[in-house]
């Protein structure tokens, strides 16, 4: 049965950035690395463009997986910081859960490395639990794409909608007239052609 379309609504919605972390992001292989990164960077400033709340978590930085990309922590300073010692599933984690509460939204939008680990189990734990999760899928990374689509396959069964940070950007604008110079900066700074778009419409709007 097709379920109703639900809008990502900027006044509802919280962003979760799980275990971007710097040893992990060695694993993401479905994706190029650089690529992974500014998508990942994109969907921060997205967040910090809207004011979505945001919450960091990361999994055992003691081991391997090593500590949260640092631009990520710059960019959310006072952020929730959720650093869990070893939960696997972040919604295994007090703390984490707490934080998500305490926004009060009920529309989560997350991503993550891996994908069918640390986004797709708190995807389907949220799910369980009454929330619309937003999977970002290119701001989420796995080592190979027989992985990704298991993983997407299994979320999205599961009801999550499946989205690009792109997309979870216009969808939270819902119309340019509420701001042309700002999202355009954002996408311009994160998609090189995008900035051929900003260019001309400056290079009209200033002969006007």
């Amino acid at each position: 049965m097709t379920k109703p379309y639900i809008r990502l609504d900027k006044d509802n919605a919280a962003v979760l950035l799980v275990d971007h972390q710097t040893g992990l992001l060695s694993l993401v292989r479905d994706i190029d690395p650089d690529k992974f990164k500014n998508n990942v960077l994109a969907l921060a400033d997205i967040a910090a463009y809207f004011k979505l709340p945001t919450i960091l978590t990361t999994s055992f930085e003691e081991g391997p997986n090593g500590p949260l990309v640092p631009e990520l922590k710059e960019q959310f300073p006072n952020a929730p910081y959720i650093a869990r010692p070893g939960q696997i599933n972040a919604w295994d984690n007090e703390d984490f859960v707490r934080a998500i509460k305490a926004t009060g939204k009920k529309q989560l939008i997350i991503a993550g490395v891996v994908t069918e680990v640390c986004v797709a189990f708190p995807t389907l734990s949220a799910i369980e639990e009454g929330y619309d999760v937003f999977v970002v899928t290119d701001a989420s990374g796995t080592f190979n794409e027989i992985t990704r689509h298991s993983a997407w396959d299994r979320m999205s069964a599961a009801g999550a909608q499946l989205i690009t940070w792109f997309g979870v950007a216009a969808e939270l604008h819902r119309d340019w007239r509420n701001d042309v110079a700002g999202l355009g900066a954002l996408f311009s700074n994160h998609i090189p052609d995008y900035r051929n778009l900003i260019t001309s419409h400056t290079k009209l709007t200033a002969g006007q």
